[in-house]
C-alpha cells in the first residue's frame, strides 16, 4: 500500500510478542535498537507499564511496525523542561519489505497528528544522531531538530513537534 494510505494503530498485546521478537531480530531494526533479547525484555516488560502505550501499526490489513508513546519521566530528564502532557515516541518498521517505501514518515505523521488533535501539546523523539533515515523520517513528519541530549543509551538528537 502506498504511503499516505490509512494506518491503523492497535494496542499491542501479549499475542503480538512473537512478531515483536522476530522484528527486533531483523538486521535493519537491530542496527538501531540493539540487542534483540535485551530490547524484547524491555518492550515486553512495558506491556504493564502505565506510562507507556504500545501499538502495532498496520496498513492494508498487514502489520508492518511498532510504535511506543510514553510520558516523560526521570529517564528522560536530560530532555529538559517541556509542557505538561508532553509525550515521547519511538518506533520501527519491522517488515523488511516495507522499509524505504515512505511508510516511516507517513505513519509517524498519522500517529502524531492524532495525538496532537487529542490535546497532547508536544511530542518528542530522540534518534541516534547517526541514524539519518530516522531523522529524515521525523523531519518529514513535522519534527524539528532541537539539540543533542545525553541519555542512558548515549548521545541522541532531541527532536520536537508542537501542537
Amino acid at each position: 500500500m502506498a504511503p499516505g494510505s490509512r494506518y491503523l494503530f492497535r494496542a499491542m498485546t501479549t499475542a503480538d510478542l512473537p512478531m515483536i521478537a522476530r522484528w527486533l531480530a531483523q538486521p535493519h531494526v537491530r542496527e538501531w535498537w540493539g540487542d534483540p533479547a535485551e530490547q524484547y525484555a524491555l518492550v515486553s516488560g512495558d506491556l504493564d507499564e502505565p506510562a507507556m502505550d504500545q501499538f502495532i501499526v498496520s496498513t492494508g490489513g498487514s502489520d508492518l511496525g511498532y510504535i511506543q508513546c510514553y510520558d516523560l519521566t526521570d529517564w528522560n530528564s536530560g530532555f529538559g523542561p517541556h509542557p505538561a502532557g508532553t509525550r515521547g515516541i519511538d518506533q520501527f518498521i519491522g517488515e523488511p519489505d516495507m522499509v524505504d517505501r515512505g511508510h516511516g514518515s507517513s505513519l509517524i505523521r498519522a500517529f502524531v497528528d492524532g495525538r496532537l488533535a487529542g490535546g497532547t501539546p508536544r511530542l518528542v523523539t530522540d534518534p541516534d544522531p547517526e541514524n539519518a533515515r530516522a531523522i529524515r523520517a521525523y523531519e518529514k513528519a513535522g519534527f524539528a531538530r532541537d539539540r543533542l541530549v545525553d541519555t542512558p543509551d548515549g548521545i541522541a538528537l532531541l527532536m520536537v513537534r508542537n501542537a
